[in-house]
């Protein structure tokens, strides 16, 4: 359909009365800024930050907008957000926590990660566990920092996540170290453990598992052993804190 006699008019302009040629000039200025704030932004690591977290939100896009190379592209609360956003946004590097209240941070990096194979992702987590260093990284985190660190080894890790590099804060690479060599806990172990987290005692456990009490004996003995500790309190209490079970 051919266009006759058609005008281009700037709405605000109209309303004062500016029309034609007139207000169009008056438009460039406009058109001008947005292409200065749009090369401004050109070539700058572009982040994501996922925290349910207000505060910790307004902390991380504060400290990103004061650097020269990077900006803070969006922010989500919630995994299910978070993947919305990272598909629409489709940033360099993505933040990450692990608690949200809808999933759980290995879930999002696994779904991001179906989505976008080459997506950088950072792990920041109050959560400093060998186990949940190992998960983050095998469902494809290609950093970890814990909450807390200082800012200059957030900032460094970014832009060397952005270079395609793997980086872990010292105290990461330290925990994992420590445990490189031990036993694994079995998915079996693991349901029993759980158990005995809840104050389960082994007759209880037995029932649940759907097994003999002396089997939840010999796999108690095991997991105190794998654990090296004493008894199961102990057991326990290490368990939470290097992130093999979770309350």
């Amino acid at each position: 359909m051919a266009l006759h006699n058609c005008k281009i008019v700037d709405s605000k302009a109209e309303a004062r009365g500016e029309t034609g040629d007139y207000a169009s000039e008056k438009s460039l200025p406009d058109r001008q800024a947005g292409r200065n704030e749009f090369m401004k932004d050109a070539g700058k690591i572009r982040v994501l930050c996922v925290d349910d977290h207000p505060v910790v939100r307004d902390g991380i896009e504060a400290i990103i907008n004061l650097q020269p190379d990077m900006i803070l592209a969006g922010a989500a609360a919630t995994g299910a957000e978070a993947l919305a956003r990272f598909l629409e946004l489709r940033p360099d590097v993505a933040i990450v926590d692990l608690q949200l209240p809808d999933m759980t941070g290995f879930d999002l990096i696994k779904k991001i990660r179906a989505k976008s194979p080459n997506a950088r992702i950072i792990v920041l987590s109050s959560h400093e566990g060998d186990v949940d260093i190992q998960r983050a990284l095998e469902a494809g985190a290609q950093g970890y920092v814990a909450k807390g660190i200082v800012r200059d080894e957030l900032l460094g890790t970014i832009r060397s996540v952005y270079a395609g590099k793997q980086r872990l804060s010292a105290a990461a690479a330290q925990k994992l170290a420590e445990h490189i060599a031990d036993e694994p806990i079995s998915p079996r172990e693991l349901e029993v453990l759980s158990l005995m987290s809840a104050g389960k005692r082994n007759k209880e456990i037995a029932g649940e598992l759907s097994i003999a009490e002396d089997t939840v004996k010999m796999h108690v003995r095991n997991i105190l052993s794998k654990l090296q500790v004493n008894d199961r309190t102990e057991a326990v209490t290490i368990a939470l804190r290097r992130g093999i079970i979770r309350l």
